[in-house]
């Protein structure tokens, strides 16, 4: 059997790091300067815990935005938990970073897009791709796409 060294998956993972690492420092000491997120996920992932009306309405993804009001931010090495206000009612959201579509923060235009293709081997592979969200209330800029798939053979 032939072995061979999965960047997808290593990218992946450092990735779901990077923000786990940034969403831990604002957790601790807040969001610095114009710094904001635009998060997307899918709300059907089995681990994501969002109160049913929320589901309901956004029945495959859902942007979410930390900005001006969020309370309770908690980060673990699985995802992390917030407590968001929509429509002046207080929802606590647990989005594991599994979950993750899309992390962009407008202020610097730095964006990350996660995709899930199948392989030839009908298993899941999870491929990154630098960009700004596709959300229509994410603003566009001009990021660079990179495909991994130039990388494979």
């Amino acid at each position: 059997m032939s072995r061979s060294i999965d960047y997808g998956n290593l990218m992946h993972r450092a990735m779901r790091g990077l923000i786990q690492q940034v969403l831990g420092d604002v957790a601790e000491t807040g969001l610095p300067g114009n710094h904001h997120f635009f998060i997307t996920f899918d709300t059907m992932h089995p681990d994501v815990e969002i109160a049913d009306w929320l589901s309901d309405r956004y029945p495959g993804e859902m942007t979410v935005v930390l900005q001006h009001w969020f309370d309770g931010l908690e980060v673990t090495n699985e995802g992390f938990s917030v407590t968001l206000n929509f429509g002046n009612a207080p929802e606590p959201l647990y989005i594991p970073y599994d979950s993750i579509k899309t992390f962009v923060d407008p202020s610097v235009e730095f964006g990350l897009r996660f995709e899930t293709q199948e392989s030839d081997e009908e298993a899941p592979m999870d491929e990154m791709v630098e960009d700004e969200a596709d959300d229509d209330a994410a603003p566009k800029g001009d990021a660079e796409v990179v495909s991994l798939d130039k990388f494979r053979k």
